[in-house]
């Protein structure tokens, strides 16, 4: 199991991007959370094994085509915090 912390940018805020995540990593098999951020990117801090979430990724990722990027994905350990994918508060 590991974790990933996630942000994307691009057009990810007020088009239904976290809900759609939430349903992706679900469907995926993902625990963790989504949640928009004051600068207009988004953020996802994920767990589950590699391949799960890297079948995550390539889900968010084709549903969003061109209007996101990911700017920084970074990979640890997995603290298995996480029951379920939620959508966070604004961070």
């Amino acid at each position: 199991m590991v974790r990933a912390h996630i942000f994307y940018s691009g057009i990810v805020q007020g088009v239904g991007f976290r809900c759609a995540t939430q349903r992706l990593a679900r469907a995926c098999e993902v625990n963790g959370w989504v949640r928009n951020l004051s600068d207009g990117r988004v953020e996802i801090l994920a767990e589950g094994s590699q391949e799960n979430i890297q079948k995550m990724i390539r889900h968010i990722e084709d549903h969003f085509c061109e209007a996101i990027r990911s700017e920084k994905i970074d990979f640890s350990d997995s603290g298995g915090m996480f029951a379920d994918f939620q959508i966070s508060p604004t961070g």
